[in-house]
């Protein structure tokens, strides 16, 4: 599937050249994609979020993933990760609070600030959700072939390591 055309070959330009509007097919082939894959994952997240909770924003299940992942967290750390305002994290945070899946406690380095993590509730609902849409895209996947899956994860994850500068 290698340098294949995904769409057929009627979408502008040859495979290696500009098309019509001067940038290469594959990077118009790749932006199409990418707004598919996005916009399905929105919704997923959405859906995942009322599956931890009815009254979940779907913005703050990411809160849970990178918690679970990095463990406990300044909420100034969070938003640069996220790349949101402070506000906007509060926000987020003090709704997570109020439903009972994350707690605060004064960090030991400095007490002035808040360490946020997931309380046993936040964990055991993030995890129950996580668990049930590993299974989905193992099923998604269970016609690829482990080394497409491997090349898959490899090029998303230098895709999100560049994204990050």
């Amino acid at each position: 599937m290698r340098g294949a055309d995904v769409h057929g070959s009627g979408s502008g330009g040859e495979a290696g050249g500009a098309g019509k509007s001067g940038v290469d097919h594959e990077f118009l082939a790749l932006e199409r994609e990418l707004a598919v894959f996005l916009r399905r994952a929105r919704a997923n997240s959405g859906e995942m979020a009322r599956e931890v909770h009815p009254d979940l924003e779907p913005a703050a299940y990411g809160l849970l993933v990178r918690l679970e992942s990095a463990g406990r967290q300044r909420a100034t750390d969070l938003a640069a990760y996220f790349g949101v305002g402070k506000a906007t994290m509060s926000r987020q945070l003090r709704a997570l609070e109020d439903l009972g899946l994350v707690a605060r406690e004064t960090d030991p380095a400095d007490g002035r600030a808040w360490l946020v993590h997931l309380t046993g509730e936040g964990l055991a609902r993030y995890r129950s959700v996580r668990d049930a849409r590993r299974g989905r895209y193992a099923s998604k996947l269970a016609g690829w072939d482990r080394a497409e899956i491997a090349e898959l994860a490899r090029l998303l994850h230098h895709f999100n390591e560049r994204a990050e500068d």
